[in-house]
């Protein structure tokens, strides 16, 4: 009886050089996010560093697989270019966990899921992971001048030499690279331990108008890229890659609404799931719950010990290697798209991914043109059909 428990509790949390190297598969979406939203808002760090952690170890608990917890990208975007204060920005997160939690309780998120064709969650992957390698070699490699630039492409040649190595994983080669490197030139880099003071997370009660300023200002927008991403792609990409699991739509439904009901609450950021970040963690290494407990770990002890420090603690990770991380994790999403059916469900992905990346709000338009393409091509092919034979 021991030895079994034991042994499901090892299937599912594991802590190993590979789940160590797989925490920091999404590293690169998630620290410049919150950095962003920091600077401008006005929020604790300590309640936003805490309970950003403490959902990663929620998530890998819960489902034993490095089912990832990212910031909300169109509430954090918006947040930033905006300048929201923190009231708005928590009051988002709980507007959208009660729409999520009605979303699924009616059973409406199960009919969404099954309305979407899969070479439209497809395009949506693919655009998403070019949108992450743009992102990495438009603004974060160069981002540091030639410096940053050779400091990447060192990292790219070791991520290359290293990638799906069990024995030797490449994101923590990575990871000790940009260490050094900040440690070396940027003197600024390291954390004033003398400041260090214990701290713990503010409790938080927005008011209703706070919550629906917030929601129909970030929320909205936010509502069909929660819908495609974090539930309908990233649900894919878990049957894609951990197909024993059988993770259900209903379950990402669940913890998305918890999480956003809840930290907020507690002075923590609205958050989701992401295919991109699962991508990441699963190519350097994360198989299990494990990835998460040691990812989670690192923001809980930034918020309780250093977050006083925050800005030395993000300079620590230069943007040049983040964009190393961040440009696997955008391929590795990228690729998925091979799994497309068939040269009509190739076309509808791929118009699905140009839209992504190209048109504004495009996971919007692109759902929605996909979907449209994918049900009414059939029925122009037959309606064709009748006037030829006429």
């Amino acid at each position: 009886m021991i030895d079994s428990l034991y042994k499901t509790f090892q299937s599912r949390i594991r802590i190993d050089r590979n789940e160590l190297s797989g925490a920091f598969g999404d590293i690169g979406t998630d620290l410049p996010l919150i950095a962003g939203i920091l600077l401008v808002s006005g929020l604790d760090p300590v309640s936003v560093f805490v309970m950003f952690g403490a959902t990663q170890i929620f998530s890998g608990l819960l489902y034993g697989v490095p089912m990832p917890v990212q910031p909300l990208k169109a509430v954090a975007v918006m947040a930033i270019s905006l300048h929201m204060g923190a009231d708005i920005i928590l009051a988002a997160g709980i507007g959208l966990g009660v729409v999520m939690l009605f979303l699924n309780i009616t059973g409406l998120i199960k009919s969404i899921y099954r309305a979407i064709p899969d070479c439209v969650v497809r395009g949506i992957q693919f655009g998403l992971g070019v949108n992450l390698l743009l992102l990495a070699l438009t603004d974060y490699i160069p981002s540091q001048g030639l410096n940053g630039i050779f400091l990447a492409a060192i990292g790219l040649v070791i991520v290359l030499l290293l990638l799906g190595n069990r024995k030797y994983p490449p994101a923590l080669a990575v990871i000790i690279l940009g260490l050094l490197y900040s440690l070396i030139f940027n003197t600024g880099a390291a954390p004033h331990f003398p400041t260090m003071h214990i701290s713990l997370p503010q409790i938080h009660t927005p008011s209703l108008h706070d919550i629906l300023t917030g929601f129909l200002i970030l929320g909205l927008p936010q509502l069909p890229l929660s819908i495609s991403n974090s539930l309908i792609a990233t649900k894919r990409l878990a049957d894609d890659l951990f197909p024993e699991k059988r993770l259900t739509i209903k379950k990402l439904a669940n913890t998305y609404s918890i999480m956003n009901i809840v930290n907020p609450l507690l002075g923590g950021i609205p958050v989701c799931h992401g295919s991109g970040g699962l991508a990441g963690h699963y190519a350097f290494g994360g198989r299990t719950g494990g990835t998460l407990l040691v990812y989670g770990s690192l923001y809980l002890l930034i918020g309780i010990f250093l977050s006083g420090n925050y800005g030395s603690i993000q300079a620590l990770f230069p943007l040049p290697i983040l964009g190393v991380i961040l440009s696997v994790e955008g391929f590795s999403l990228a690729k998925f798209i091979r799994k497309t059916a068939g040269s009509k469900d190739l076309v509808i992905a791929l118009t699905v991914g140009f839209i992504c990346v190209f048109v504004t709000s495009g996971y919007v338009y692109g759902l929605m043109a996909g979907t449209l393409i994918y049900y009414l091509e059939p029925m122009a092919r037959r309606s064709l059909g009748v006037r030829n034979e006429s």
